[in-house]
């Protein structure tokens, strides 16, 4: 194994409840009836993707689609900037890799512009060599593009590298990218089947450890 990559929104930083703010102040401020049973399905999409789930949904008037997109970016930047804090264990994983050698990348299906606030915000910014925002890809997770280009970036092969990941849709992109997954579930989630397809499920990143990592290593 030669590197490592990081998912971002509810892995290295708890956001998700930022985003929800975010889409329900935004979409309803242009008349989208923002519902617990339609957000559901929005939990996994870039932000593009869900701005045009809400359109089709409950068409608007006034602003553009990339307007109101901004408009939920900005906010959610706003609220990381300054209520953003690591999730438990981040740090300590971070430098884990780092002692061992690893390259160490992230590739997640949030805005590029908000890699480097987050980053920034939790200090840990000098930890990694290289990131991909699946807002510059094809296709955002499931697809595995941001994880190739990540791989790419980091000049190693899939088959070397492992993922860290908390959504169901990352495990699948990670995996199809060729790479080793571990699946760190919110705890509600942890014994749900959709995360049986990863090589290694923790509750959390505090729990990594060498033994896990021995694991990885095996064919």
């Amino acid at each position: 194994m030669q590197a490592v990559i990081f998912d971002m929104d509810g892995l290295l930083i708890d956001s998700e409840p930022m985003w929800k703010e975010a889409e329900q102040t935004v979409f309803s401020a242009v008349g989208v009836k923002v519902n617990e049973s339609l957000s559901a399905q929005t939990a996994s999409m870039t932000t593009q993707e869900v701005t045009q789930f809400w359109y089709q949904h409950f068409p608007w008037t006034g602003k553009s689609l990339q307007q109101v997109e901004q408009e939920v970016v900005d906010l959610v930047e706003k609220r990381i900037s300054t209520q953003g804090i690591e999730m438990a264990g981040v740090t300590e994983t971070l430098r884990f890799f780092q002692d061992k050698g690893f390259k160490i990348g992230l590739s997640t299906n949030a805005p590029a512009r908000l890699i480097p606030v987050v980053l920034h915000t939790l200090g840990i910014a000098d930890y990694f060599h290289a990131t991909s925002s699946s807002e510059q890809e094809v296709e955002g997770k499931p697809h595995p593009a941001v994880y190739l280009s990540t791989v790419k970036k980091l000049n190693v092969d899939p088959a070397n590298c492992i993922a860290f990941e908390d959504s169901a849709s990352g495990i699948m992109a990670a995996k199809a990218a060729g790479l080793k997954v571990v699946a760190v579930p919110a705890e509600m989630d942890f014994d749900h089947p959709k995360y049986d397809n990863s090589h290694l499920k923790i509750r959390s990143l505090t729990d990594f450890n060498e033994c896990h990592l021995e694991k990885l290593l095996k064919p």
